[in-house]
């Protein structure tokens, strides 16, 4: 299980260039990539998108990318040997024209002559490049990982506590619940016995009344089924893979269940359990947007 949010670095050196790809996440709904890199390494981008979906499921991530040459290997020098040569025949026929001057022309003359040597701009192997992008981003990717599983398992062990916290409501709502038909009982004997005074009640009547309201106010299958979100939600924290997205959905249904229970309440005791249970939900809702 991952955090979605992380930061991930990875440095690749190869002929003296060196690759460098940072990647830092944040929570997003389905997995957004932001490329940020150099123009020259803009034919990458696919390479990099593809590095990240096999490793990253959800999230927004912002990508950086650095590259520079360690040594000097941009540059060489070419020597147009036929251009050399005729500057050297050249130079033997004027010694042989003119004997009587002095003859210094040597390599470093040579050298110098125009247009012997020339200095060219080496091009980047595209291949190699697209190779060092494609390690340094499975690299950075690992690391990111690393930090998103760590923070993950920080995340599940909130959410399972959470989940405690939601049972032990759940518990105290099991203990409310039958009394829920008996209060409403008491206080409607209550007010009709205030209402008429002496005259006789007709039992059948009133059975009738509360057995109505028992079956409104039931709130069995809303027990039952949260009992059992509550397992869904353990086994699915049990599991290793992206559970974001199942538990978001699960939250929905824990909310769902809730809310029905706090508008079939006539129990001012039951009511406050459910709404302890609602803020506890939300809190399981917010820290579920951080899970891959």
């Amino acid at each position: 299980m991952k955090s979605m949010t992380g930061y991930g670095k990875a440095t690749v050196t190869r002929d003296n260039r060196e690759l460098t790809v940072e990647l830092k996440s944040v929570n997003h709904r389905f997995l957004d990539v932001a490329i940020k890199i150099p123009r020259s390494f803009v034919s990458c981008e696919d390479a990099i998108r593809a590095v990240i979906s096999k490793g990253v499921s959800r999230g927004h991530l912002d990508v950086y990318l650095n590259y520079t040459l360690v040594g000097d290997t941009d540059k060489r020098v070419e020597v147009d040997m036929t251009l050399a040569q005729s500057y050297v025949e050249a130079a033997h026929r004027l010694s042989l024209q003119f004997p009587e001057l002095h003859h210094d022309f040597n390599i470093n003359a040579l050298m110098h002559s125009g247009d012997v040597l020339k200095v060219e701009q080496v091009g980047d192997d595209g291949q190699l490049l697209r190779s060092m992008v494609e390690e340094a981003t499975a690299l950075a990717v690992e690391n990111l990982n690393a930090m998103r599983e760590r923070e993950g398992e920080i995340l599940r062990r909130d959410l399972l506590s959470k989940i405690d916290v939601v049972e032990k409501l759940l518990s105290r709502i099991k203990e409310f619940a039958p009394r829920v038909t008996e209060q409403y009982r008491e206080k409607l004997l209550a007010r009709i016995t205030e209402a008429l005074g002496d005259v006789q009640l007709d039992d059948a009547k009133l059975m009738n009344e509360v057995c109505f309201f028992a079956d409104k106010s039931c709130i069995d299958e809303e027990i039952t089924r949260l009992g059992s979100h509550i397992a869904h939600a353990r086994t699915i924290l049990a599991s290793d893979g992206p559970v974001g997205r199942q538990l978001d959905f699960l939250v929905q249904e824990f909310n769902r269940e809730t809310n029905t229970i706090c508008s079939k309440s006539s129990m001012l005791e039951l009511t406050d359990v459910a709404l302890a249970m609602k803020n506890e939900i939300e809190k399981i809702r917010e820290q579920v947007q951080n899970l891959e």
